[in-house]
């Protein structure tokens, strides 16, 4: 009896913990990416709001800046759009 009762419990926090679980932020995708070398093939880093930015942290370790293939801008608010002429 103990043992269901173990069970038991077990089961209610562990369903108590996966109901309280919160979906994971958006990721974010930066315009820059820099691309260090290396004998066995480097590693890029694209956290990197400007091309600048990525130059001065490059800068000293090697590599060099590339755009990032992935990132989209977002669109502009509507309230920015121009004005429609009919």
């Amino acid at each position: 009896m103990r043992l269901i009762t173990a069970f038991g419990l077990t089961g209610l926090v562990a369903l108590g913990l996966a109901a309280s679980v919160q979906p994971s932020a958006a990721m974010v995708l930066y315009p820059w990416c820099a691309q260090y070398g290396g004998r066995l093939g480097g590693s890029q880093n694209c956290g990197f709001t400007s091309f600048a930015q990525c130059q001065a942290t490059r800068a000293g370790n090697g590599g060099f800046c590339v755009p990032n293939p992935w990132y989209q801008p977002y669109p502009p608010p509507t309230s920015y759009a121009p004005p429609l002429w009919r």
